[in-house]
């Protein structure tokens, strides 16, 4: 098995936002697919000891999503958010709120784009706009960087899985 690549996060002291970069061995029009379609979605997105629950998902504009995650003592994480662009293959924009926050309205406001390049791959640079630097500081000490590598990590597996079908 190769040696995976690791999400780059890139969090300018003071600014509402961060960065994330991570580069694919897919097409651009595969790893999409792997964002839009439920079916994908729940194979990869969250760590691997979680369990995934998809509530709601509706990958057009306007449409909400929700799901679930449930952890081995039966504690349970919710997420949600609007989808207010999807332009495939290209972008994805909509909001993002982790429910498990004690005071509500921790919104971020995320645009993930979808790049071709060399060798067939993908490099998805996803921005996350927060509505204050603390909520940024937050999210980004939440311990989200072992959930976004792991994440892509099962991304990168569901992928070649999906090469390989198509070939």
């Amino acid at each position: 098995m190769k040696m995976m690549d690791k999400a780059r996060i890139t969090a300018e002291p003071g600014k509402q936002e961060f960065f994330i970069t991570r580069e694919f061995d897919a097409p651009r029009e595969l790893v999409f697919k792997a964002f839009i379609d439920p079916e994908l979605y729940i194979q990869w997105l969250g760590p691997r000891e979680l369990t995934m629950t998809i509530e709601t998902f509706e990958p057009k504009e306007g449409g909400s999503w929700r799901y679930i995650y449930k952890d081995k003592d039966g504690n349970e994480y919710g997420f949600h958010g609007v989808n207010h662009e999807i332009t495939a293959p290209e972008r994805l924009i909509g909001t993002f709120e982790f429910e498990g926050l004690p005071e509500k309205g921790h919104v971020s406001l995320q645009t993930a784009r979808f790049e071709t390049i060399p060798g067939n791959r993908t490099k998805i640079v996803t921005q996350a706009v927060f509505q204050s630097v603390a909520d940024r500081d937050g999210e980004i000490q939440s311990g989200m960087e072992k959930g976004i590598n792991e994440s892509y990590d099962r991304l990168d597996e569901l992928l070649e899985k999906m090469k390989q079908e198509e070939e």
